[in-house]
């Protein structure tokens, strides 16, 4: 049994954001038993992962499967087999979000752990890019566990299972173990890759939405992650060229998108940086004036944007929001206008038709500038000027350190978010707009869908066996990220074989 060495790390938990505990210390962790898991099953006698993954003594690399074995062992699985525990209806949560008894049923008989294995790993035995991987654990008595690290996907699976998290992180790639960081010599114990990472998070937009404040999150204000998720995928897909983005849900009011190309991995901090500057335009915390200053001609990347922001200003903003309704909110917008002339204008027309909605005094700002209230008004600024209202209203506001650094660790898809209950489930970036935070499986509920399934269908012996991610609303999740890992997997697989063609050819020479 390999030994799993944590360590509290102060400054890189301040770094992580992750929930610490003053007065809890953890050194040393040895893994314990383990609860039991399913055993390995096959569709109409296809090759499965899971056979692949256990088998720790033969080891299976992607050139050793056809290509219509790799299709059938990504394939989403036809039948499969629950772990046998306690029913879920023996654990009830007492009204909270999530309870210890929760997170275990949870672990044992929902979480994804094959798909989130493949994710990280991108081939089906163990790499570096998996067995070099750090994870990091906040436990349930918020004692924050980094530099774990696994050497299978079992040895994974045991240990979350024993260790029930409240949630973890995924960190980067290391030159070596983390588990051996200590031995060996600091200079040869770095970071070499990771996904880049951005996060976009509701608490940058309090100073403008104006319907939920704190961690309340509505339909309403929701409308900024998902203008946020549109903007930045086709950037980063058409600008970039990068096609393997998954964006996952924060469990609360926010997004994560985990850029998972080749090419993205590897890029180092200096890089990361270029990245998150291109795409940074909304600058500065909450005293500042104004937040978006552009030269012209605009960037491509700043006409695009604005040409998808514009079919959202009106109802996001101007209806849903209505910023600028009150007197002492209707300064913000003056102060973002170019002509002085014309804003006292305006200023005066609204003091005279008070309480007027946003729409309304938006419209005004064309209105009166048509009838010439203003000698010195330049068309041109005054339409620039409403462009940077329009991005710095509705433009991503981006926490750019997170995707600075190769080092920074960020929460796992599928965790559970402590606070609401709900799991950190995929988003599909193609339709945002149709995706709903409040829908959102929680973990008491799931279980309730299992225990309802169980009861419904105990009659029926004969019928198909499912996993109890099938059972429940959770599985269009569970699905979704599937196909999104097997055509990761695919396409290096590909660039793998490219690669030893390559070599083979200069070898030939």
């Amino acid at each position: 049994m390999p030994h799993f060495e944590g360590d509290i790390d102060k400054a890189a938990m301040e770094e992580s954001s992750s929930p610490q505990s003053s007065s809890s210390v953890v050194h040393d962790l040895e893994p314990g038993p383990a609860a039991s898991c399913p055993p390995a099953l096959t569709a109409h006698g296809l090759p499965n992962l899971n056979e692949m993954f256990d088998n720790d003594d033969g080891q299976f690399e992607f050139g050793e499967l056809t290509e219509e074995e790799i299709q059938a062992a990504t394939s989403v699985p036809e039948f499969a087999q629950s772990v046998n525990i306690p029913p879920p209806s023996a654990i009830h949560s007492s009204g909270q979000h999530t309870t210890p008894e929760l997170m275990e049923i949870f672990y044992q008989r929902l979480f994804p752990f094959k798909d989130l294995f493949q994710w990280l790993n991108h081939f089906p035995s163990p790499t570096p890019s998996f067995t070099n991987r750090e994870i990091a654990f906040t436990l349930q008595n918020d004692v924050y566990l980094r530099y774990q690290s696994f050497p299978t996907y079992d040895a994974m699976k045991k240990e979350v299972i024993r260790l029930n998290p409240s949630r973890f992180e995924v960190g980067p790639v290391y030159s070596a173990n983390p588990r051996d960081r200590k031995i060996v010599r600091k200079a040869a114990f770095r970071p070499l890759e990771k996904e880049l990472v951005f996060d976009i998070d509701m608490t940058d937009y309090d100073e403008i939405r104006t319907c939920c404040s704190g961690t309340k999150v509505c339909s309403k204000c929701w409308n900024f992650i998902t203008v946020a998720i549109k903007v930045l995928d086709v950037a980063l897909r058409d600008d970039f060229g990068f096609k393997h983005i998954l964006w996952v849900f924060s469990g609360r009011r926010g997004a994560h998108a985990w850029v998972c190309d080749r090419r993205a991995r590897e890029l180092d901090d200096a890089k990361r940086r270029a990245v998150a500057s291109y795409l940074e335009i909304v600058k500065g915390g909450a005293q500042t004036t104004k937040k978006v200053n552009l030269k012209r001609p605009l960037h491509p990347l700043v006409t695009r944007s604005l040409n998808i922001l514009r079919d959202s200003f009106s109802s996001a903003i101007l209806v849903d929001q209505d910023p600028w309704r009150a007197p002492e909110q209707e300064d913000k917008l003056l102060k973002l206008l170019p002509d002085k002339v014309l804003n006292q204008e305006l200023k005066k027309t609204w003091e005279a038709l008070p309480d007027q909605s946003s729409t309304s005094k938006w419209a005004y700002i064309d209105s009166l500038a048509k009838q010439g209230v203003s000698k010195s008004l330049d068309a041109k600024e005054l339409m620039e000027g409403k462009q940077d209202v329009v991005l710095e209203y509705l433009y991503p506001r981006l926490d750019a350190e997170v995707s600075k650094h190769l080092n920074h660790l960020l929460k796992s898809p599928f965790c559970i978010h402590p606070g609401t209950g709900r799991v950190c489930v995929p988003i599909n970036s193609a339709r945002p707009e149709t995706f709903d935070p409040m829908d959102v499986p929680t973990v008491s509920q799931l279980i309730d869908e299992i225990d309802e399934y169980d009861a419904t269908h105990k009659a029926n012996e004969s019928s198909e066996k499912l996993a109890d991610y099938e059972k429940t609303s959770l599985k269009p999740y569970v699905e979704y990220f599937h196909r999104f890992v097997s055509d990761l997997m695919k396409e290096e697989l590909k660039e793998k074989r490219h690669r030893d063609q390559e070599n083979g050819e200069s070898l030939n020479f």
